[in-house]
C-alpha cells in the first residue's frame, strides 16, 4: 500500500437517526473523507450472496478499503480439540467472507494461555496457525489489552515470524492499556515502530493494519474504549510517529464516537 488510510471499526454511528448498511455506510465515510472500514464479523460473517455484490461495486465505486474483524469465539490454544477446529472454521468463514467483497485483512486474537505456560501457548498456537489454507487473506493477530490474554506484541511478532500467511495488527491502545500507560511520548512509540521494522523488515511498516482509540484501564490492563479527548493515550504523539517512521497501510478508530474521532486523526496526521 502506497498511503495510508484513515477509517472506522463497523457501520457508522453519525447521530445516531440513521441506519445504516454497509452499502450506504460506504458512502457516507467516503463523503466525509474516511477511506476504510473493518466489517464486524464477531459474531457471524454477514457478507452473503445476497449482499456481496452491492457491497463490492459500492467499495470500487468508491475506491475504498475493507477489512474485518473475525470471530470473538476463537481459541487456538483450546483444551478440547472440537474447538480449535472450530476456531479455524470460523477464521477460514471469515476470511472467505472478505474475500467476496475484495478485502484484505482478517483481524482476530488467536487464543488464550488457560492454564498453559506463556511458551506453551505460543507453540500450540503457532501449529494451529500453520493449518490455515492461504487464500489471499492476510491473516491479521491482534495485540490484546490485559497481561492475562495472549497476544503482547512479541508474541505476536514471533508468529508472524513463523506462520507465513500471518500478519500484524497493532492495537496501541491496547499496548498502552496492557502495560497500565506505558505509551506516554513520541519515544514509546517509535521503540514499537522500531522492534516491528527490525524484526519483520522495512517493508512490514510499509504494510500496517493498526486499531486506535481512546481507552480507559486499570491495574489489570484494558477496561473501554474512549473517546480520545477522554483519554490519556497520546494519539498525537502516536501520529507523530508514524509520520516520522513515513508508515504505509491502515488506521482503523474503534472509538465510541467513530467518524469523529477517525476524522480527528485523519486531520491532525494530514498537518504533520
Amino acid at each position: 500500500m502506497d498511503t495510508l488510510l484513515f477509517g472506522i471499526s463497523g457501520l457508522p454511528s453519525s447521530d445516531g437517526t440513521k441506519k445504516f448498511t454497509y452499502k450506504s455506510g460506504i458512502q457516507h465515510l467516503k463523503e466525509l473523507g474516511l477511506d476504510a472500514m473493518e466489517l464486524p464479523f464477531v459474531r457471524s460473517v454477514n457478507i452473503t450472496d445476497k449482499n456481496k455484490n452491492e457491497v463490492l461495486d459500492t467499495k470500487i465505486k468508491n475506491d475504498f478499503y475493507l477489512s474485518a474483524h473475525g470471530s470473538y469465539f476463537i481459541n487456538l490454544n483450546a483444551e478440547e480439540d472440537e474447538k480449535i477446529d472450530k476456531s479455524l472454521e470460523r477464521i477460514v468463514n471469515g476470511a472467505e467472507g472478505l474475500k467476496k467483497v475484495e478485502g484484505k485483512s482478517l483481524i482476530f486474537h488467536p487464543g488464550f494461555y488457560l492454564k498453559d505456560s506463556k511458551e506453551e501457548t505460543f507453540n500450540t498456537i503457532k501449529e494451529n496457525l500453520l493449518r490455515l489454507p492461504d487464500l489471499g487473506i492476510d491473516y491479521r493477530l491482534e495485540t490484546t489489552g490485559k497481561g492475562t490474554q495472549f497476544g503482547s506484541l512479541e508474541e505476536n511478532v514471533q508468529l508472524c515470524k513463523s506462520v507465513s500467511t500471518c500478519k500484524l495488527c497493532i492495537d496501541f491502545s491496547h499496548l498502552h492499556a496492557r502495560y497500565n500507560g506505558l505509551l506516554k511520548n513520541y519515544d514509546d512509540f517509535a521503540k514499537i515502530l522500531d522492534y516491528v521494522g527490525n524484526e519483520l523488515g522495512e517493508e512490514s511498516l510499509k504494510d500496517m493494519h493498526i486499531h486506535l482509540s481512546g481507552i480507559n484501564y486499570g491495574q489489570k490492563g484494558e477496561k473501554n474504549h474512549l473517546p480520545f479527548e477522554e483519554s490519556d493515550f497520546n494519539y498525537k504523539d502516536c501520529l507523530k510517529a508514524f509520520h516520522k517512521f513515513e508508515i504505509k497501510g491502515c488506521i482503523i478508530c474503534e472509538s465510541p464516537i467513530l467518524e469523529k474521532d477517525a476524522l480527528l486523526l485523519k486531520n491532525y496526521y494530514e498537518c504533520l
